[in-house]
């Protein structure tokens, strides 16, 4: 995980960004860059794009908390703040314009290690749990909602917007006996005049594209004088 992440340390003590730029890499962070003032700081910010920004407070030519108040207007990358002020007033001012962590000097450079690596441990569940919310999933089939994407056992199905909607309406009730009248109603929104007929050819369009015998339906059947369903085994109902 850590490999792929860039780090940036922001601090005018060489011999503590040797330190945390050691072992850093032993970590496992393959990508460590080093600043060592608040204009350069910035600049390296600019150019190298960090995933996560260890920023001292007292810097030679002005205050860490200027250079974060500089990423935040552009950026939400984790800021850990590194100083050697330890008042109580210093760590909230630093959380209260966008730090993420705040650590005291003297320290561990492997605790700062090991929380970068928490925090993004942290993201990267955030991020499925983000991702899986937007996936609906019943049998072989899997509808991405974000990328309006549909595939069967892993193979992308091409459906126009009316057959997507359809199908979408009938995975997210898997089992479901639903009538031909809500299914218009669901999908197309309008007077259910002649809803029948255009049900009739959606559903037939959509057997073409989803079964492998549209003559012989495994899954998208048809409950006679009720409506359809979308027949998964071990779905829920």
């Amino acid at each position: 995980m850590p490999q792929s992440q860039k780090v940036l340390i922001v601090d005018d003590e060489e011999d503590i960004v040797k330190l945390l730029k050691t072992v850093l890499l032993k970590e496992g962070f393959e990508h460590v860059f080093a600043a060592f003032s608040a204009e350069e700081g910035w600049e390296q910010f600019q150019d190298k794009r960090p995933d996560v920004v260890i920023l001292d407070i007292m810097l030679p030519d002005g205050e860490g908390y200027d250079v974060c108040r500089q990423i935040r207007s552009v950026s939400n990358v984790p800021i850990f703040f590194l100083s050697a002020k330890t008042e109580e007033i210093d760590k909230i001012l630093g959380f209260a314009i966008g730090g993420d962590d705040y650590i005291t000097k003297p320290f561990s450079p492997k605790e700062v290690a090991y929380r970068i690596k928490a925090r993004f441990r942290r993201q990267e569940t955030a991020s499925d749990d983000v991702e899986r919310k937007h996936v609906v999933q019943a049998g072989p089939f899997v509808f991405d909602e974000q990328k309006i994407e549909l595939k069967k056992n892993g193979e992308i199905i091409e459906l126009k917007p009316k057959e997507l909607g359809l199908f979408t309406h009938l995975l997210k009730h898997p089992n479901q006996i639903i009538s031909k009248e809500s299914l218009y109603d669901q999908v197309w929104g309008e007077d259910t005049f002649g809803y029948d007929n255009t049900v009739m050819v959606h559903i037939r369009r959509l057997r073409e594209k989803i079964e492998d015998d549209p003559s012989n339906p495994q899954y998208l059947v048809t409950v006679k004088g009720l409506g359809y369903k979308l027949a998964l085994e071990g779905a829920k109902r």
